[in-house]
């Protein structure tokens, strides 16, 4: 009688740089890629230029479908920030996969995650770019397609991320996932190596509330729990470019269970303005910390990690990246025995990667032997990262 092994893939997050902004390919166990938010400059595309090759990078951990199409299976865009978008135009398929060129190449979105809220407010504060003005543009073409047919293929899929007012996204209960709720599904289909809780965007109390959310502030916020071998192994933070309003919100809504993490992706880019209404460059010092938002960033496991997704951080009064910031993060790792990094503190090009076993999450040994000056054959054995 045959014996059918269950076939599990390494699970690993890859994160790339690209100074302010942010761009995360996570690989569940399962095979299932999620790309979270992108930044692929096009001086990138410029061999000259000496910008990483991020889309370059993002391929070449990609697979191709029968098709032989390069595809992720999901993509979050967070909010819809230039940092976060870029490059979608010229990188990934948008429209019907009828219409995919092969002399194109491009990327196929086999299911999108995005939030309704983002683009009504931020088309209310400021203009879109383009590449968010591309991306709100198949979110509703997708969404066209589960009205008109109500069932989805790879490349016409859409999960909504959070209820919008008045009832706009009543009719669309199947795809649309509300705040406060967790689901294991991609691409239409269960998915038991992980489990995401979707902390926000969330609904405001009242016009006068929602006049005050910035597109920031609706930002995408969600608890994703990655899991090896059916148990959860890390559980990463995500919060887009959400400022102190909204982590305030956050932290008076869930529980710290809720809130744990063991990676966290530092909002905005190590802003100041997501832990503090002062500002930084006005205040100095002087400027105080939020206790609530605080709070809702410091529900850190033991030996957690804090990444910032950002330019070098200087002791200056730019912001994002902010020291103060930094300060605040080292300090609620420090009492976890984690630690806090800059991708932009890395040697070299390469992303920054994090493999995830039964253990928890480590980093690769290349890169902790380059930060510690050192050469090694090794590769990327993992290395504690505690």
């Amino acid at each position: 009688m045959a014996v059918h092994l269950e076939v599990r893939m390494p699970v690993k997050t890859t994160h790339f740089k690209v100074g302010n902004g942010d761009m995360t390919l996570i690989e569940f166990e399962s095979g299932k890629r999620l790309l979270v938010d992108i930044k692929i400059r096009s001086a990138a595309d410029d061999s000259d230029d000496e910008t990483p090759d991020v889309g370059a990078q993002l391929r070449e951990r990609l697979d191709r479908d029968a098709a032989k199409r390069k595809f992720v299976d999901a993509f979050l865009l967070t909010h819809p920030d230039q940092d976060h978008c870029s490059g979608l135009r010229n990188h990934f398929h948008l429209g019907s996969l009828k219409d995919w060129s092969e002399k194109d190449d491009k990327i196929v979105i086999r299911e999108m995650w995005s939030s309704p809220l983002i683009f009504r407010r931020a088309e209310k504060k400021s203009p879109l770019c383009d590449d968010a003005k591309a991306w709100i543009s198949e979110a509703r073409r997708r969404v066209k397609v589960f009205e008109t047919k109500g069932a989805f293929e790879d490349g016409d899929r859409i999960l909504i991320l959070g209820e919008d007012i008045d009832g706009k996204t009543d009719k669309l209960g199947a795809i649309v996932m509300k705040a406060g709720s967790r689901f294991s599904k991609i691409c239409g289909n269960a998915d038991t190596s992980f489990e995401s809780l979707l902390l926000g965007p969330m609904l405001a109390a009242d016009d006068e509330e929602d006049e005050k959310l910035s597109k920031n502030d609706s930002s995408v916020v969600m608890q994703l729990s990655l899991l090896v071998g059916s148990k959860v192994a890390a559980r990463y933070l995500l919060g887009g470019d959400a400022e102190v309003a909204i982590w305030e919100k956050v932290r008076d809504t869930y529980t710290d269970d809720d809130l744990k993490y063991d990676v966290l992706l530092a909002p905005h880019h190590c802003s100041w303005h997501s832990l503090s209404w002062d500002s930084w460059s006005e205040k100095g010092e002087k400027a105080e910390v939020s206790k609530k938002a605080r709070s809702a960033l410091a529900q850190a496991e033991a030996g957690a990690m804090i990444l910032s997704s950002s330019c070098e951080i200087e002791d200056d009064e730019i912001d994002p990246p902010c020291i103060r910031a930094e300060r605040e993060y080292k300090n609620i790792v420090k009492k976890v025995a984690g630690e806090f990094r800059c991708l932009a503190d890395d040697p070299g090009d390469e992303p920054f990667e994090i493999t995830v076993s039964q253990y928890g999450p480590k980093a690769g040994r290349k890169r902790a032997a380059a930060v510690a000056g050192l050469s090694t054959g090794v590769g990327t054995e993992a290395l504690g990262h505690g």
